[in-house]
C-alpha cells in the first residue's frame, strides 16, 4: 500500500472512530468468507461498522485516545467493528457469532473510554438492549397513571352501582 493511500487510511479511521462510544477487536483467523458475510450483514443490522485493517494503521490511528489502551492486543488477524450508540446490541453479536464459530473470538474492547476483556463482553451482552431499557422505563413512568385511572374509574363504577340500588330501592318502595 502506497504511504499516501496509509495516510488516508488512518485519516478516515480517526474521524470515524471519533463518534464512536464502543470499540471492539477482534480475531477471524480461519473464519470462511461466507461466514464473514454472515457477521457483517448481522453488524449491519445492528448499525455498526467492520472492518479489516493493518495492526500497524490501527496503532496509529488509536494514538493520542482512549483506544490507545488496546494497542496491546493488535496482534495476528484483527477485526474492528465499532458503533456510536448501542454497545450492548454489538456486544450481543460478537459473542453469539464467536460461540458459533470457533475460528472467531474477542480479543479486547473499549467502551466509553473502558477497556473491556472477555469477561466484561459477556456481562454487557447480558444487560438488556436500549429498546428493553426504554420500553421497561415507559411502562413504569406509565403505571402510576394506569393505576389511579382504574382508581378513578372504580370510585365511578361504584357510584353508579349505588345509584342504581337507590333507585332500585325507590322502585320498590
Amino acid at each position: 500500500m502506497e504511504r499516501n493511500r496509509k495516510r488516508e487510511v488512518v485519516e478516515k479511521l480517526k474521524e470515524d472512530l471519533k463518534s464512536v462510544n464502543s470499540v471492539f477487536l477482534c480475531s477471524f483467523k480461519g473464519l470462511t468468507v461466507e461466514k464473514d458475510t454472515q457477521l457483517r450483514g448481522k453488524m449491519r443490522e445492528n448499525g455498526a461498522s467492520y472492518s479489516v485493517t493493518k495492526n500497524t494503521l490501527l496503532k496509529l490511528a488509536f494514538a493520542g485516545s482512549d483506544l490507545e489502551q488496546v494497542s496491546d492486543s493488535l496482534t495476528g488477524n484483527t477485526a474492528l467493528a465499532y458503533n456510536s450508540d448501542d454497545a450492548i446490541g454489538l456486544a450481543k453479536v460478537i459473542r453469539d457469532f464467536a460461540k458459533e464459530n470457533d475460528s472467531f473470538e474477542f480479543k479486547a474492547g473499549v467502551v466509553e473510554g473502558t477497556v473491556i476483556g472477555v469477561n466484561e463482553l459477556d456481562s454487557l451482552a447480558e444487560m438488556p438492549s436500549k429498546e428493553q431499557l426504554v420500553s421497561k422505563l415507559m411502562y413504569m413512568l406509565n403505571y402510576p397513571v394506569q393505576g389511579l385511572a382504574t382508581v378513578l374509574s372504580g370510585i365511578n363504577r361504584q357510584l353508579v352501582v349505588a345509584l342504581d340500588q337507590i333507585r332500585q330501592q325507590k322502585e320498590e318502595n
